[in-house]
């Protein structure tokens, strides 16, 4: 069941007439975003590759789950650059899926790595719920003991596994071109999963008398999407620039190597990967992603890359004086009032020019 008070806005987004439907009651089930017609719903939907369009008709219980992910995934982008000249704002403006950065730079690198990343969390947190139809909890291990470490697999396991074939399923069906751009998506995209993949965590539960820890029972379990994202913000810093290796017949993009190696050296599985170098991000330009910095709130102080001098490129920044006033100091006075102080804090704040 979708509740309509956690979902509304994604639905008004991706489903509106499902959307419509919702406003005039509390819940709708999954059989009836079914009865709606897939093909409907999913044809409205901008954005969409024909083979994404196609998974949508074919699992619409699924889509929502997919655009929550992609959601989570510009949120977190969002935060890991909100000091940034570049911070993701120009990303889902209309919809979360197709978003896209012309230019192959670091930070097209890292909202791939990250969007795909945060589909295959959050199908597979819906998949342990049971809000998926088609999957649960990895019943892999179930029943296996480790008799030296005195624990035993049970309760339910993520299924990362499916999470992972879904993401790849799904996203990577928007690479349909024979070119460079693909390999450099399609290799991010494997990054932000194989990362999520590689910090995965076990629980574990005692079982004994009086407390003890005679016997556990463990499970695996997804990490907080805020861990993935400052490890992705990492390989963002550290991340490598590469150039196509062609094939020798058709002359199309066979793989990617490190630009400027000797030889036929390829980047890990977990590096990101750009062909091309990031612009300032200084001026609004929708090609490469960049709304620029006019207006945006600067650090007077700060030597970063929030601060005045390097957030307004030179160009200056406004100062803007205000003055809160509030009732502070309030004693209860006999009988019956209460007397009050008022006191006042003047602040700075500072703009891009």
């Amino acid at each position: 069941m979708l509740i309509v008070s956690s979902r509304s806005a994604l639905l008004s987004v991706y489903y509106p007439q499902i959307f419509l439907i919702l406003t005039s009651g509390s819940y709708l089930a999954l059989s009836s975003v079914v009865a709606l017609g897939a093909n409907i719903i999913c044809n409205k939907i901008p954005g969409l590759a024909p083979r994404q369009r196609a998974l949508c008709q074919s699992r619409p219980d699924a889509i929502i789950v997919i655009g929550e992910g992609a959601q989570q995934g510009i949120n977190e982008c969002q935060y890991q650059f909100r000091y940034g000249r570049w911070n993701c704002s120009a990303l889902g403006e209309r919809t979360v899926f197709g978003q896209e950065l012309r230019v192959g730079s670091r930070e097209a690198a890292f909202t791939y790595s990250i969007t795909a990343a945060g589909v295959a969390h959050s199908v597979t947190a819906a998949c342990s719920q049971g809000n998926l139809s088609q999957c649960g909890c990895d019943r892999e291990k179930q029943g296996y003991h480790d008799q030296e470490e005195g624990w035993k697999w049970g309760g339910c396991s993520a299924n990362i596994k499916y999470g992972v074939e879904f993401s790849r399923r799904f996203v990577d069906a928007r690479e349909i071109k024979k070119n460079a751009r693909r390999l450099m998506n399609l290799h991010n995209n494997e990054a932000g999963r194989k990362i999520l993949e590689e910090h995965m965590k076990l629980e574990c539960k005692c079982h004994g008398v009086s407390g003890s820890c005679t016997t556990k029972t463990c499970w695996i379990t997804l990490p907080k999407f805020r861990e993935i994202g400052y490890i992705l913000k990492e390989r963002y810093s550290e991340a490598v620039q590469v150039e196509p290796v062609r094939a020798s017949r058709l002359r199309q993009p066979s793989f990617l190597r490190l630009k400027e190696a000797r030889g036929y050296q390829k980047p890990t599985d977990t590096d990101l990967v750009y062909l091309e170098r990031s612009p300032n991000y200084c001026e609004e330009d929708m090609a490469t992603g960049s709304t620029g910095t006019r207006g945006r709130l600067c650090n007077y102080t700060s030597p970063h890359t929030d601060g005045c001098n390097l957030m307004c490129c030179g160009r200056g920044h406004n100062t803007h004086q205000y003055t809160r006033v509030w009732q502070c100091n309030c004693k209860f006075q006999w009988c019956c009032f209460v007397k009050c102080n008022t006191c006042s804090e003047k602040s700075e704040v500072f703009t891009c020019k």
